[in-house]
């Protein structure tokens, strides 16, 4: 049936989440001891299980009651057991459901605990005796699925009605049963939230953990292509330079090899550098490499730069865009002339790379920037409040643009122009 499918279906996850609890439990206590061995933090307690099973023990309460059943002090014990397994029944039911915050805010809980609460009035105040203790158990399973605002009103409530029925069956006794009834609805309701709110930020911290190692996997991964990607490029690049210049120029040769040779090992420093995350550029040097590897693949560089110095940030930031920009001019472009001008007179810098060449850029224009170098270039812009672009030029060729907000502590003094390479 179905029902029953149900109730199988809901043991397997207690018992896979009790399974689950006692792993955590046993990494708790062997990280423990290992944390006293040597000093180290103590790690923090996983909690109670996040399951009813916590809650179920309680219904050892009702053993008095179900012994007066078995021992004939009961009237009409037909009526006392019906009352007792619908009871148990309910609370099962709100203790399971307690753990759950949909199910928890339910109606149906809601409905679950007025119904046992009428139960309970009705067998306490038939019975007395052993059957008063059902409004302490009434109590556990208010706390449980009522938390939050609602609990002051319905645990007062609660406790109030538990001392009117148990005083008018037990005398002024039943007042201990309205404190016990009251201590149990907000001592549970604490716990519960307590254990909950422990378990969410534990979450949140894994969670933010996991952000972590995915922002630095990402940044390693950006840094890996971008280094690579230019340096291979300036390789094949003075490599076919050295090959052209080796039959009729051995001297101008052995220089570029000799450039090979640096940026080798130049590339093996940034590399160690971005793996431990320390690696810083400069502009001024990205622009000194560009007008290299430009020159060497026959392409006249054309480099202007006026306005304020730059925060370091700032110039870190732009020395990615030269690099990744001047790597595609030397991959796809097939232009002869490469003009980059880095203007920082206004609120803004502005970074423009733009070449005259007729193949095809590594990405399509903006703002769909598709490939990789570009892509995490414009998420870097824009997490520091810039913005990329890049496209087609109208007078040919192919343009990349840089925007980045000017920092409060850029200083005012005017950089020189620089003046463009002769070849």
């Amino acid at each position: 049936m179905k029902w029953t499918r149900g109730v199988a279906c809901q043991l397997r996850q207690w018992r896979a989440a009790r399974e689950r609890w006692r792993a955590d439990m046993r990494a708790f206590k062997t990280a423990q001891k290992e944390a006293r061995r040597t000093g180290a933090e103590v790690p923090e307690h996983p909690g109670p299980p996040p399951t009813a099973f916590s809650l179920l023990p309680w219904l050892l309460m009702g053993l008095g009651a179900f012994s007066n059943l078995f021992q004939g002090k009961t009237p009409n014990p037909w009526i006392g057991g019906l009352g007792l397994l619908t009871f148990n029944s309910l609370y099962i039911f709100v203790a399971t459901r307690a753990f759950v915050k949909e199910k928890r805010q339910a109606v149906s809980t809601r409905v679950a605990l007025a119904v046992m609460a009428a139960i309970t009035c009705a067998l306490a105040g038939a019975y007395g005796d052993n059957w008063l203790l059902f409004f302490p158990l009434l109590g556990l399973a208010t706390g449980a699925a009522l938390r939050g605002e609602h609990l002051r009103w319905s645990g007062t409530g609660v406790a109030l009605l538990a001392g009117v029925v148990s005083t008018a069956r037990d005398g002024w006794n039943g007042l201990n049963i309205a404190y016990a009834t009251f201590i149990s609805t907000m001592v549970t309701a604490a716990i519960l939230s307590l254990s909950e709110a422990v378990r969410e930020l534990r979450a949140a911290r894994e969670q933010l953990a996991h952000q972590a190692v995915e922002k630095e996997r990402l940044r390693f991964s950006r840094d890996l292509h971008d280094l690579l990607g230019h340096t291979m490029s300036v390789i094949v690049v003075k490599s076919e330079a050295a090959r052209r210049l080796a039959p009729r120029d051995l001297d101008a040769a052995l220089a570029q090899i000799t450039d090979i040779e640096s940026v080798g090992r130049q590339a093996l420093t940034e590399i160690r550098e971005a793996v431990t995350g320390y690696r810083e550029g400069s502009l001024g040097t990205e622009l000194d490499r560009a007008r290299s590897v430009l020159t060497a693949a026959d392409v006249e560089p054309v480099v202007r730069r006026s306005g304020t110095p730059l925060a370091p940030q700032t110039e870190v930031l732009l020395g990615w865009v030269v690099r990744e920009a001047v790597t595609n001019v030397l991959r796809h472009a097939g232009a002869t002339r490469c003009e980059i001008t880095v203007d920082s007179a206004s609120e803004q810098v502005r970074l423009t790379v733009a070449d005259n060449g007729g193949g095809e850029p590594a990405l399509p224009s903006s703002p769909g920037l598709g490939g990789t170098g570009l892509k995490g270039l414009t998420e870097r812009l824009a997490a520091a409040g810039g913005s990329l672009r890049a496209g087609p030029s109208p007078r040919g060729g192919f343009t990349v643009t840089a925007e980045l907000p000017l920092e409060p502590g850029d200083a005012p003094a005017p950089v020189a122009a620089t003046a463009p390479r002769a070849r």
